[in-house]
């Protein structure tokens, strides 16, 4: 499972824009979204992913 910190995130809405935004990566499963977080498994290209959650407005402090 890969995990993605991400900073900038505070309510409700965060999550399910974050979430909306990745459920469209191609390769992303089980995806789960809470403030701060985001976990997904499969072999989605990480960068997308970066991207993705950085054109929401967020910034992504760790990828593990």
């Amino acid at each position: 499972m890969t995990t993605v910190k991400i900073a900038g995130m505070s309510c409700g809405h965060c999550v399910m824009g974050v979430k909306k935004a990745l459920s469209s990566i191609p390769g992303i499963e089980n995806l789960e979204v809470e403030i701060g977080e985001a976990r997904f498994e499969g072999n989605a290209d990480i960068e997308a992913v970066k991207r993705a959650i950085e054109e929401e407005g967020y910034e992504v402090v760790e990828v593990a």
